[in-house]
């Protein structure tokens, strides 16, 4: 019975962390296009290196550099958080371009889809099963966004490529090490990924040059705050990610897109064409089958946690 109220606990814990990240993710795109004229390939350098220095301030609070030194000093766990780190540099360079060019709804699609790449990794890599129904759910919404790519003319490369990148992205962090807090995780992270920034930020420098102090005070204090408004969700999710299976991870994950459609439909007004349509619709068919067979489960055994597959990840 103690074991299983700690369970339950850490269950509750880490969907409340579940939640306050995918929450925050949500908003992203109006940050974002607040600071659009700044350009996409400048945004995440600067992005890299303010949350690598919110974080060594939030590692020197806590007191946690004995945390930091451990994970650099394993050779095992530093190179699957250099490998998490840098899916989550392309996972963020994806999002802002896509932002930044008016493509607000297709990063929602890449994270509608998003919780289905990650529960088809749950079964190829950590060899979870799924029921009938699931596999229903993710060969409609395959189908669905064929269908769109086709009939609208044009790969969908930033929905896949978000898709793909996050997904990848939880299976790796979570295979870091769920014993290794959130935040140390993303200091790791960003530290390993400095390199790629300053390379990066370099280039742009010296292609178009550095616009983020070129804007007035506001843009620049804006651009210099994404670091904070990126580790915070970042270190929630971190902790998530230990006390949840991916499975439960993957149902959170449809918070995020609905407010980024949300905006992009409504406020941004991008087009809405019924290829677009085709594919949004079928992607919604598969997550509320899964939805359903999640609450099918939960009455069936109302003292288990709700799992999309038959092995739990924790």
């Amino acid at each position: 019975m103690r074991l299983r109220g700690e369970q339950s606990g850490r269950t509750r814990a880490g969907l409340a962390f579940g939640l306050g990240a995918y929450l925050s993710w949500g908003v992203f795109p109006v940050f974002f296009t607040l600071i659009e004229m700044v350009g996409p390939f400048e945004v995440v350098p600067w992005r890299v290196s303010t949350t690598l220095l919110f974080c060594a301030l939030l590692v020197t609070v806590m007191r946690g550099w004995g945390r930091v030194r451990h994970v650099l000093r394993s050779p095992r766990v530093l190179g699957w958080y250099t490998l998490s780190g840098v899916l989550l540099y392309v996972n963020w360079q994806i999002f802002i371009l896509g932002v930044m060019t008016g493509n607000i709804i297709e990063t929602a699609l890449g994270y509608f889809i998003n919780p289905l790449f990650t529960i088809l990794i749950g079964v190829v890599v950590r060899r979870e099963r799924l029921t009938r129904l699931q596999w229903i759910a993710v060969a409609i919404a395959a189908v669905g966004v064929l269908i769109a790519a086709v009939a609208y003319g044009s790969f969908p490369w930033i929905a896949l490529g978000l898709a793909i990148t996050f997904a990848l992205y939880g299976a790796v962090h979570k295979q870091a090490g769920e014993a290794i807090d959130g935040v140390t995780g993303l200091t790791v992270e960003t530290l390993v990924t400095s390199p790629l920034a300053v390379v990066q930020l370099v280039v742009v420098a010296g292609s178009v040059g550095v616009n983020a102090f070129t804007f007035g005070p506001g843009i620049s204090v804006l651009v210099l705050c994404s670091g904070v408004l990126t580790a915070i969700p970042l270190s929630l999710f971190g902790e998530a990610v230990r006390r949840l299976p991916l499975s439960y991870i993957g149902f959170l994950q449809f918070i995020t897109p609905i407010l980024t459609f949300l905006f992009g439909y409504f406020v941004m007004h991008e087009a809405m064409p019924v290829s677009r349509w085709v594919g949004f619709v079928a992607v919604w068919c598969a997550l509320t089958i899964l939805i359903t067979e999640m609450v099918l489960q939960l009455r069936r055994s109302p003292s288990a946690e709700p799992n999309t597959s038959a092995v739990h990840l924790d």
